[in-house]
């Protein structure tokens, strides 16, 4: 795959006396732990085989280039690095963008235009963080080019900021530390509140991890997710004028069972039940992998998919009807919902002896259930965010 960037690279940009460099930052998944994040609780996610790809180049000037293969038809997209502006029209291109404007704004001297070809191999709006993707792999390149002394956590916190301020997305930090911070064969254990982090190894001997693509875009994603933002903080401002807590992660569900009669509106009762309760579940899950207890963890995903579904309210149509017709089939350790919902992917452990059966039976359960046509990718755990090295 390589070769055929760096040739399509030369056919694009033409020759150059720089070397050409290779980066790459995988998608991620998460696991257990959905919505948790910016409610200060934990999540439970790991780096993917898939990702982004980055081939770049320096320039002697102060232009930057960009172009990708997964949308060739908005040409070369062209800024300076005096001038890092949102621009509508960059399109895909205030990733990227934001990520070097963000790098300049923390101090990092970024002197020197670019040439850059990106190429993705994730689904576009499956929800498996392309975006984060896009800025790590930014990130990384900043770093190698210009040698520059930043760490993991430090280039996952900037790629959040240009999400944040520069996109003007209000994402938690997961995504960005998932991909920036992957260990091959590991899920990450992380404290969004504190960003105390911990791996936790996967056994995936006899398992496979397979996505499921609703192939549903998620276009209410966006306004539902800044609601239950909304309805959470709501929640948390009437139970800590009863309990000193900072955020619902702070919670156990034995100490929301006893403040939940404070909230009067079922519906906000109802958002911050999840928060709390999915933020044990994660910590139990985790508990129960490194006890060797696949079936426990897979338990507790349908656990948290039916919270998602009744108490969240962010699964909708396909993803219940895609995870109902994954639970249904034979080899199935647990299947939930994974991202912001409405739409996206959901995430299966499978007994891989059954894997093919699962894959066929699901996809003719679902296009009975919804007339849509799902579409699966067994993927394994990789390594964050890096250059890649010709040996």
């Amino acid at each position: 795959m390589i070769n055929t960037l760096q040739h399509e690279f030369q056919k694009i940009f033409g020759g150059g006396e720089s070397a050409i460099r290779h980066f790459f930052a995988p998608g991620r998944v998460n696991l257990i732990g959905e919505h948790t994040d910016y409610n200060g609780g934990h999540v439970f996610p790991c780096a993917l085989s898939i990702g982004t790809y980055a081939i770049v180049r320096l320039r002697e000037d102060r232009l930057v280039k960009l172009h990708s293969t997964n949308f060739p038809d908005r040409g070369i997209i062209s800024f300076t690095i005096d001038d890092l502006k949102y621009k509508k029209e960059d399109d895909w291109a205030n990733y990227p963008k934001g990520v070097i404007h963000e790098f300049k704004q923390s101090g990092y001297r970024i002197e020197k235009g670019l040439d850059v070809l990106f190429y993705g191999n994730i689904p576009n709006g499956a929800g498996l963080s392309s975006s984060a993707s896009i800025e790590l792999v930014t990130s990384v390149l900043l770093k190698g080019l210009f040698e520059l002394s930043i760490d993991e956590v430090d280039m996952a916190l900037i790629s959040q900021k240009a999400e944040n301020d520069f996109m003007n997305v209000n994402c938690g930090i997961m995504d960005q530390f998932a991909i920036a911070m992957g260990k091959e064969n590991h899920a990450i254990l992380l404290d969004c509140n504190t960003l105390q982090y911990r791996y936790s190894q996967l056994p995936l001997d006899n398992v496979s991890l397979v996505i499921g693509n609703t192939n549903k875009r998620r276009g209410l994603a966006d306004s539902k997710y800044n609601e239950r933002r909304s309805e959470c903080e709501k929640a948390l401002k009437i139970i800590q004028a009863h309990l000193p807590v900072n955020t619902l992660g702070d919670l156990t569900p034995n100490q929301f069972e006893e403040v939940k009669g404070k909230i009067p509106n079922e519906v906000i009762r109802k958002r911050a039940k999840h928060a709390v309760y999915e933020n044990a579940r994660t910590i139990q899950a985790v508990n129960l992998l490194q006890n060797g207890d696949m079936k426990g963890f897979g338990a507790l995903m349908n656990a948290s998919h039916i919270s998602l579904r009744d108490d969240y309210e962010v699964t909708g149509h396909e993803l219940d009807s895609l995870v109902a017709a994954a639970w249904n089939q034979e080899g199935v350790l647990g299947a939930r919902m994974t991202g912001a919902g409405f739409g996206g992917c959901i995430v299966s452990l499978i007994e891989t002896e059954h894997l093919e059966a699962f894959m066929e039976n699901v996809k003719i359960a679902y296009k009975e259930s919804t007339g849509l046509h799902a579409d699966f990718y067994i993927v394994d755990i990789g390594d964050g965010a890096r250059e890649l090295v010709e040996i």
